[in-house]
């Protein structure tokens, strides 16, 4: 039936099955999560997140066919859509300790989200308009504006997760843009000092490296002069970053290093993800039967802890094949990325790749207690409208540039 063809979406259509998999597996463990025998947020949660799937795959289905010329114009267009939002949302958003989300009455609209991809975007038109090599520290000036803006935007939520995930997107376009390794390092050299700072001895032995890295690398003057000022002025700022934090957010790196410290406060997320993860064996407690999950000592089990009910209920096998799903997915979108000779569109491809993974990493790796609970979702697994919206918007420009790339 020739209706039924208009709706196949073009490029890699393995691609879009396995993101629709995952999405359904999704819905389900949230269905799960609110599976529970006190009240609980995540009761009929998998009913919205059903919802936004279907408005998620129209938005696939009608975005998939949309030229790659179109998604150039509009960037500066969605940038600056993108950063009215994160602005409005300062003044009159809401949320959990924070001002992350629009309140539109049913449903709610974290403007990170769609800021995210517009800064994709825009950063990929111009470092693909950009012509000749960057040789120098200053031609990053533009790119690195361009982050910076929702960068501080969303830090000011406060949203300290989302907003990391914008230095990722930075990274991910300079690399994939070919700028030299000894830029980077010189750029992202003051990030790692301010995390350092809060050891004398470290951050000098640090300092050091950069000196000579300064010496054998021997970069324009006033550049080296100021990626040490820089480093400098990033160990000395430290402690004033380290007091600036929300509480929560403080107690979140604390008990990142010793959980026990505060076991029935703020150590109480991570202590419950590994005890429910460790209780799923290899083939979990079985679906729905979770213990820790129907008692609600798991907390966000619905949403930044979705992966915590997966190892309960489904056990390390269950874990494995999500986590091989997950892989999959992202060698795919590496792969459509490596494809494609259009610049914008390799660009754009690669930074959606860097995105995913390290919210992948990140929500992960917080759930064993090897990284620190930022808020971070998995993809396509938890629950969250506005962010399986874009991951899906995200998907439609992948497909589209590998059938571009296969035409």
């Amino acid at each position: 039936m020739r209706w039924l063809r208009t709706l196949r979406p073009p490029g890699d259509l393995r691609l879009f099955t396995l993101a629709v998999l995952l999405a359904l597996v999704g819905v389900a463990m949230i269905h799960s999560a609110g599976q529970v025998e006190v009240p609980s947020l995540a009761v009929n949660a998998w009913r919205r997140q059903l919802l936004w799937l279907a408005l998620a795959l129209v938005a696939f289905l009608t975005l998939s066919r949309v030229p790659l010329r179109w998604l150039d114009w509009a960037s500066v267009w969605l940038y600056g859509a993108a950063i009215a939002l994160l602005v409005f949302v300062l003044l009159f958003g809401t949320g959990p300790n924070t001002r992350s989300w629009l309140d539109l009455g049913p449903v709610g609209l974290q403007p990170a989200e769609l800021a995210k991809l517009a800064t994709i975007l825009l950063l990929a038109r111009m470092l693909s308009s950009d012509r000749g090599e960057i040789e120098r520290l200053s031609q990053l000036a533009r790119p690195v504006l361009i982050v910076v803006v929702p960068f501080i935007l969303v830090a000011l939520q406060p949203d300290l997760g989302s907003a990391l995930v914008f230095g990722a997107i930075l990274i991910a376009a300079l690399y994939w843009a070919g700028v030299p390794m000894a830029i980077l390092f010189m750029l992202v050299s003051p990030g790692v000092s301010l995390l350092l700072g809060f050891s004398p001895l470290v951050w000098g032995i640090w300092f050091l490296a950069i000196a000579v890295f300064l010496y054998l690398h021997r970069p324009f003057a006033a550049e080296g002069i100021l990626v040490l000022v820089a480093n400098v002025a990033a160990g000395a700022l430290t402690l004033p970053f380290w007091r600036g934090l929300a509480p929560y957010q403080q107690n979140r790196l604390l008990v990142f290093l010793h959980p026990e410290m505060d076991p029935r406060g703020a150590g109480w997320h991570l202590i419950q993800s590994k005890v429910a993860i460790g209780s799923g064996g290899w083939l979990g407690q079985g679906y729905a039967r979770g213990p820790q999950k129907r008692l609600a000592f798991l907390p966000e089990q619905h949403t930044d802890f979705v992966f915590s009910v997966i190892g309960e209920e489904l056990g390390f096998v269950g874990v494995g094949v999500l986590l091989v799903l997950l892989g999959i997915l992202l060698h795919r979108i590496l792969g459509v990325a490596r494809s494609t000779e259009d610049s914008f569109a390799s660009i754009t491809v690669f930074c959606l790749f860097a995105v995913w993974f390290t919210h992948v990493v990140i929500n992960v790796g917080m759930t064993v207690g090897l990284m620190p609970i930022t808020g971070l979702p998995l993809p396509f697994l938890s629950y969250g409208g506005s962010f399986l919206l874009m991951l899906f918007v995200g998907l439609a420009i992948v497909t589209r540039v590998s059938a571009m790339s296969n035409s």
